[in-house]
């Protein structure tokens, strides 16, 4: 896999400027967060970007009244204080009132590596899927993230993008249109790996070691995690006698949950193994891979484990 030398916040970052270039009526909030390319917007389009400072509610609330005045409107800020902080005012404000706000939130999972419980960000899928009119984009590489973009600009209604931070593997063509959800990486097998976000490249090395071992799997990447495409049963888990769901998200009600879900509604006969951050409050320091190793959420953890190696 290739990675590409600009980080994914950029990538979607430029995109919003592009947009803002285009429309006026494209609003930036933050709350004290930054990126390289904001800098520019800020530059270029003063009256467009305000910096709420860390008042995450206000600025839920700040979105919604700019909403109903016809803007279409991005707030960001760190994924746990976006959503968990303001989880009444996205509800009551932008669900009820179904108001076309994007909400982006960096550091999904455990990228703030080193700043505890207050930012990991390993419930926020759980909660936002809760919402009925929230649309949720996991983003795995700078093509998608780009895409997202566009994507959140064009919903009618509130969207919750997951935004990592730094340098990832390009994954696929730039001309994809992302509309369907997700994405075949590897192609089906009886048993296939359907992952999401930062463990989307993951899952592709995971593969790699299992086809050193003989033990063949497809990789699907799931980037839109609500809703889901009906044909995402159809094509992928009605095809697999054995599913492998991968995430950094809570076992409650992320990723897993969603794939369970879905079998279940739709009569699946796919067996399921859920990867995934233990239910737990993580009171510890250490490296996103220290987590992934803890929660057994490593490369070898999980190759072993489809391997059925004991341990």
């Amino acid at each position: 896999m290739l990675t590409s030398d600009i980080d994914m916040r950029d990538a979607f970052f430029d995109e919003v400027y592009n947009l803002g270039e285009q429309d006026r009526n494209v609003i930036f909030l933050t709350d004290d967060m930054d990126a390289f390319s904001l800098i520019r917007f800020k530059a270029d389009m003063p009256n467009q970007f305000f910096n709420i400072n860390v008042a995450e509610q206000n600025m839920i609330n700040l979105a919604t009244g700019l909403a109903l005045c016809g803007k279409k409107v991005f707030v960001y800020g760190i994924a746990s204080f976006v959503t968990m902080r303001c989880f009444e005012q996205i509800k009551v404000n932008l669900g009820s009132l179904n108001l076309p706000v994007t909400i982006i939130g960096v550091g999904p999972g455990f990228s703030f590596e080193f700043d505890v419980p207050t930012h990991h960000a390993t419930q926020d899928v759980a909660m936002m899927r809760t919402i009925p009119e929230v649309t949720i984009y996991n983003l795995s590489d700078i093509s998608l993230a780009a895409a997202a973009a566009h994507l959140a600009y064009r919903s009618s209604g509130p969207v919750y993008v997951r935004l990592d931070k730094g340098t990832f593997p390009i994954l696929s063509d730039e001309l994809e249109d992302f509309s369907q959800g997700f994405r075949v990486l590897k192609p089906l097998q009886d048993i296939n790996i359907v992952s999401t976000g930062y463990m989307t490249p993951q899952a592709l090395m995971i593969a790699n070691e299992l086809d050193k071992r003989l033990v063949r799997v497809g990789v699907v990447d799931l980037y839109r995690l609500k809703p889901i495409d009906p044909v995402f049963f159809h094509q992928v888990l009605d095809q697999s006698q054995e599913v492998i769901t991968l995430e950094e998200s809570s076992y409650v009600g992320g990723l897993g949950s969603s794939v369970c879900e879905i079998l279940a509604d739709y009569g699946g006969d796919a067996k399921v193994r859920r990867f995934a951050s233990d239910d737990k409050q993580f009171l510890s320091y250490g490296h996103r891979e220290w987590f992934h190793t803890l929660n057994s959420l490593d490369i070898t953890s999980v190759t072993n484990a489809i391997a059925q190696v004991p341990e």
